[in-house]
C-alpha cells in the first residue's frame, strides 16, 4: 500500500527536533566536559572554552532546531503542493 506525505506540521516538528538536538548534543558536550575537568588549561591571550560555554551549546543546537526545522517543514510544504509529497509504502504486521 503506497501513501503520500503531503504536509508536515512545522511547529510540531521544530518542538520534537529541538528536543531531539538538545539531547543529541549531549553526547558531544558531556565528553568535552569531562576532557576540560580533567586537561590543563593553557594560559595566555585567546578564546578558552569554559563548562559554561559548553553547557550552553545544548541550548544553542535546540534553538537553532526550534527556527530552521519549522522553515523547513515550510519548505516542504510548499514545494510538495507542487509537485506531491514523499510516498511511502506502508504494510500492515499480523499482531501475534
Amino acid at each position: 500500500m503506497s501513501k503520500q506525505l503531503s504536509r508536515i506540521a512545522p511547529w510540531q516538528a521544530g518542538k520534537l527536533f529541538a528536543v531531539l538536538y538538545f539531547f543529541l548534543s549531549l553526547i558531544f558536550v558531556i565528553p568535552m566536559i569531562l576532557i576540560a575537568a580533567i586537561a590543563p588549561m593553557p594560559v595566555g591571550p585567546g578564546f578558552h572554552f569554559s563548562v559554561g560555554t559548553l553547557l550552553l551549546f545544548p541550548f544553542m543546537y535546540a534553538l537553532v532546531a526550534l527556527i530552521f526545522v519549522p522553515l523547513a517543514c515550510w519548505f516542504y510544504n510548499t514545494a510538495a503542493k507542487f509537485v506531491g509529497g514523499l510516498e511511502v509504502t506502508v504494510t500492515e504486521v499480523a499482531d501475534v
